[in-house]
Protein backbone atom coordinates (compact mmCIF):
# COMPACT_ATOMS: atom_id res chain seq x y z
CA UNK A 1 0.00 0.00 0.00
CA UNK A 2 1.09 3.33 -1.05
CA UNK A 3 1.33 6.50 1.24
CA UNK A 4 -1.33 8.33 -0.66
CA UNK A 5 -4.07 4.48 -0.32
CA UNK A 6 -2.98 4.85 3.36
CA UNK A 7 -4.43 8.42 3.70
CA UNK A 8 -7.12 7.83 1.79
CA UNK A 9 -7.88 4.29 3.64
CA UNK A 10 -7.79 6.47 6.78
CA UNK A 11 -9.78 9.86 5.51
CA UNK A 12 -12.46 7.38 4.50
CA UNK A 13 -12.42 5.89 7.60
CA UNK A 14 -12.62 9.00 9.97
CA UNK A 15 -15.71 10.20 7.57
CA UNK A 16 -17.13 7.29 7.55
CA UNK A 17 -17.00 7.34 11.50
CA UNK A 18 -17.68 10.54 11.75
CA UNK A 19 -20.96 10.28 9.82
CA UNK A 20 -22.01 7.24 11.77
CA UNK A 21 -21.68 8.83 14.86
CA UNK A 22 -23.59 11.86 13.69
CA UNK A 23 -26.72 9.56 13.04
CA UNK A 24 -26.47 7.33 15.35
CA UNK A 25 -24.97 9.00 18.65
CA UNK A 26 -25.57 12.64 17.75
CA UNK A 27 -21.82 13.25 17.83
CA UNK A 28 -18.47 12.10 16.50
CA UNK A 29 -15.63 10.04 18.82
CA UNK A 30 -12.82 12.34 17.99
CA UNK A 31 -10.37 12.19 15.11
CA UNK A 32 -9.09 8.36 16.52
CA UNK A 33 -12.38 7.07 17.38
CA UNK A 34 -14.06 7.81 13.59
CA UNK A 35 -11.28 5.98 12.16
CA UNK A 36 -11.39 3.06 14.12
CA UNK A 37 -15.31 2.63 14.02
CA UNK A 38 -14.63 3.76 10.15
CA UNK A 39 -12.58 0.82 9.23
CA UNK A 40 -14.27 -2.12 11.37
CA UNK A 41 -17.35 -0.13 9.76
CA UNK A 42 -15.91 -0.52 6.03
CA UNK A 43 -15.02 -4.30 6.78
CA UNK A 44 -18.66 -4.94 7.76
CA UNK A 45 -20.33 -2.23 5.26
CA UNK A 46 -18.06 -4.81 2.82
CA UNK A 47 -19.67 -7.76 3.95
CA UNK A 48 -23.19 -6.68 3.77
CA UNK A 49 -22.44 -4.83 0.13
CA UNK A 50 -21.41 -8.14 -1.38
CA UNK A 51 -23.91 -10.74 0.35
CA UNK A 52 -26.66 -8.02 -1.67
CA UNK A 53 -24.28 -8.56 -4.54
CA UNK A 54 -23.06 -4.43 -4.80
CA UNK A 55 -20.16 -3.01 -4.87
CA UNK A 56 -18.52 0.03 -3.63
CA UNK A 57 -16.72 1.96 -6.80
CA UNK A 58 -14.89 4.91 -6.30
CA UNK A 59 -14.34 6.89 -2.97
CA UNK A 60 -18.21 8.17 -2.26
CA UNK A 61 -19.20 4.30 -2.71
CA UNK A 62 -16.10 3.59 -0.15
CA UNK A 63 -17.53 6.33 2.02
CA UNK A 64 -21.23 5.38 1.68
CA UNK A 65 -20.18 1.40 2.18
CA UNK A 66 -18.00 2.10 5.06
CA UNK A 67 -21.02 5.04 6.03
CA UNK A 68 -23.56 1.78 6.39
CA UNK A 69 -20.96 -0.99 8.08
CA UNK A 70 -20.48 1.71 11.26
CA UNK A 71 -24.13 2.49 11.52
CA UNK A 72 -24.70 -1.12 11.94
CA UNK A 73 -21.73 -1.62 14.20
CA UNK A 74 -22.67 1.18 16.53
CA UNK A 75 -26.52 -0.16 16.73
CA UNK A 76 -25.40 -3.46 17.77
CA UNK A 77 -22.86 -2.14 20.54
CA UNK A 78 -25.75 0.32 21.62
CA UNK A 79 -28.02 -2.99 21.65
CA UNK A 80 -25.32 -4.92 23.91
CA UNK A 81 -24.92 -2.11 26.31
CA UNK A 82 -28.54 -2.19 26.81
CA UNK A 83 -28.88 -5.85 27.31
Amino acid sequence: MTVTGLLIFLVVGAVAGWLAGTLIKGGGFGLVGNIVVGIIGAFIGGVIFSLVGLAAIGILGQIISATLGAVVLLALIRIIKQA
